[in-house]
């Protein structure tokens, strides 16, 4: 039976799971060094770890809340985006960066916030806008009710299945059309990034649990080690990028599925209740990263201890910031909550 408009569901300690795992990756290869040393690695993990975020972020996005709920939401994403983009735009016209902009002007600020963000900060972008989108395709018109079909007559099961599936298929053509016309017709989203994001709501409305969609087992990862044996796969727009996202959530989840120590459990499902500030704070302290990279270097050449100290100071750095705007109150204005998820 197809679920449909559900309401928020209590958190699913997998999703958290995936969340840790997709926000560790996007630390680690933020780091230039690490990016450029091992393009090969990079490449792959540009192709699932975002793609991930957008799926399980399109799962999650609750089109049952009222507008005003809605409102809130996206004010409360967009309030501390403006203003980590605003700071990431600036910072660009100031630092020899690889995305230095040599003439800021208000007008380019402004095209940065509201229309093409620059630097780690697309995502929430494309989150505002896709779940701004499934909001308005999947929102049921107050006052009407799917039982009667607007004759004042219940009607038979048979029929009223049928009904809703019909629907559900209306509501998913207006949520891929409203997609479809801010990539193409207004080049706001990447096409690829709103597949994804469509996809995961899919998951919610067809088959509501996630962990249905995607099979627990091991046999997913000798087949995604199979399919990423050859590097020509590792592109997040093709059919072959998509195996990659399935199979390594797939993956990931049998992986949960396994006993890990619980110490390493709660730090995991810790950091995956609170990417959001790991979103906007962790580049600041990948930018950081150059000033010891030298250092660390010399000690262990791989770079993976470089890798080990940067995600780690990124991480906590990033929760140390939240921590404090929460402990002064700042949080409250910046979102419009604690920042820190206990």
């Amino acid at each position: 039976m197809i679920i449909q408009m559900q309401k928020a569901k209590p958190r699913i300690e997998e999703l958290d799971f995936l969340k840790c795992a997709f926000i560790t990756l996007m630390i680690a290869f933020h780091l230039v060094y690490i990016g450029n040393t091992y393009p090969v690695a990079k490449q792959l993990v540009y192709t699932f770890h975002m793609p991930g975020f957008l799926l399980v972020s399109g799962y999650l996005f609750n089109v049952s809340k009222p507008w005003a709920a809605l409102g809130k939401t996206l004010l409360w994403i967009f309030i501390p985006y403006s203003v980590m983009e605003t700071g990431y735009t600036v910072m660009a016209s100031l630092l020899p960066i690889r995305e230095h902009i040599d003439h800021l002007t208000p007008g380019l600020l402004i095209d940065h916030i509201f229309l093409h963000p620059t630097g780690p900060y697309w995502y929430l972008h494309t989150l505002m806008l896709c779940g701004a989108c499934y909001y308005v395709a999947f929102r049921k018109p107050r006052g009407r009710s799917v039982r009667t079909a607007g004759t004042g007559k219940p009607l038979i099961p048979e029929r009223l299945i049928s009904l809703e599936n019909q629907m559900l298929t209306g509501r998913f053509v207006l949520l891929a059309l409203f997609l479809w016309l801010l990539s193409h017709g207004c080049g706001l989203l990447s096409t690829a990034n709103a597949a994804y994001f469509f996809a995961g709501a899919a998951v919610r409305q067809m088959v509501g649990d996630f962990r249905r969609a995607f099979p627990v087992s091991w046999w997913t990862l000798p087949l995604l080690a199979t399919v990423c044996l050859d590097p020509g796969h590792y592109h997040k727009e093709t059919f072959w990028g998509a195996c990659i996202v399935y199979l390594v959530i797939c993956s990931l989840l049998w992986i949960y599925s396994r006993r890990i120590p619980q110490g390493l459990k709660r730090l995991m499902l810790f950091i995956g209740r609170n990417t959001f500030p790991l979103l906007l704070f962790s580049p600041v302290f990948t930018i950081l990263a150059k000033y010891y990279q030298p250092l660390l270097l010399r000690a262990e050449p791989t770079g993976m201890l470089f890798l080990a100290v940067s995600v780690g100071f990124a991480m906590a750095g990033s929760f140390g910031i939240t921590w404090m705007m929460d402990v002064t109150g700042v949080s409250r204005l910046f979102f419009g909550k604690n920042g820190l998820n206990r």
